[in-house]
């Protein structure tokens, strides 16, 4: 199992960014794919998670109106469309995914396999 994300980079504040995880896995239906982020002085911090088969879509408070996650299926892929930027949106963003674990897709131990991560920064 491999995940690749990319498309990170530095935008100004109100900017937008898309980011891309391909998930390479058995073709299973119904693996949750998640985004995270994390900063040096915080806490690997949930930002939203998509289930791979149903579509159901799930966001953290802070991203909330913001970030959107969609997925295409043909492509194997999950996207995070994050607008409205904010200087408090710099972080690494990493993606994972759900395949044998159990439990909410708000934790990242939930989460079987990562990905590299993606520098997000945003300027004020």
């Amino acid at each position: 199992v491999q995940l690749q994300a990319s498309g990170g980079g530095l935008v100004q504040a109100g900017g937008s960014l898309r980011l891309s995880c391909a998930v390479s896995a058995p073709s299973y239906a119904g693996y949750p794919v998640g985004w995270f982020r994390q900063t040096p002085v915080k806490d690997r911090e949930f930002v939203a998670a998509i289930s791979w088969g149903g579509g159901s879509t799930y966001y953290g408070d802070s991203v909330k109106g913001r970030f959107s996650i969609s997925k295409d299926n043909t492509k194997d892929t999950v996207y995070l469309q994050m607008n409205n930027l904010q200087p408090e949106d710099t972080a690494v963003y990493y993606c994972a995914v759900q395949i044998y674990k159990s439990g909410s897709n708000i934790y990242p131990e939930s989460y079987d396999y990562w990905g590299q991560g993606t520098l997000v920064t945003v300027s004020s």
